[in-house]
């Protein structure tokens, strides 16, 4: 019995320590009617200016992952299609039996740190850049 008890007050010890970190970073969040409407440009007037709580999310890039407006062209679907300016690296995995080339894609609407690894084939002949040329010599 003394080594069940042991273990409860370690239980006990360790869910207290858990919600102690919890409880440091959970914080009231206090709402009035109206915090939640976007002020949207007049090019965006479809688009309703009120949105559920539950659809915000954590922003974790700051301001230097805000996309400009202007470089993003808004269909009328409210989708927009991203398209590839550089392909700033290459690489090759090699597996079992055969080899998987990818190229790291630098995407109009993004900064740099937005750039994206892809399959090398979906970009062949989309973007040109001197590493592409390097990069289909050294694939035969």
């Amino acid at each position: 019995m003394e080594k069940v008890q042991l273990i409860r007050d370690r239980l006990k010890t360790a869910q207290s320590h858990q919600k102690s970190y919890a409880d440091v970073r959970r914080g009231d969040l206090e709402f009035e009617i109206d915090d939640w409407e976007l002020e949207l440009p007049p090019e965006l007037a479809e688009v309703h200016p009120v949105f559920h709580v539950s659809l915000l999310k954590k922003c974790v890039g700051g301001l230097a992952s805000l996309v400009p407006f202007e470089s993003v062209v808004v269909k009328d679907s409210l989708t927009y299609e991203d398209v590839p300016v550089e392909i700033l690296d290459c690489q090759i995995c090699r597996l079992i039996n055969k080899k998987v080339a990818s190229v790291n894609v630098s995407w109009r609407s993004q900064p740099v740190e937005g750039a994206t690894w892809e399959a090398e084939a979906a970009h062949d002949g989309q973007v040109s850049s001197p590493l592409s040329l390097q990069f289909h010599s050294s694939l035969r």
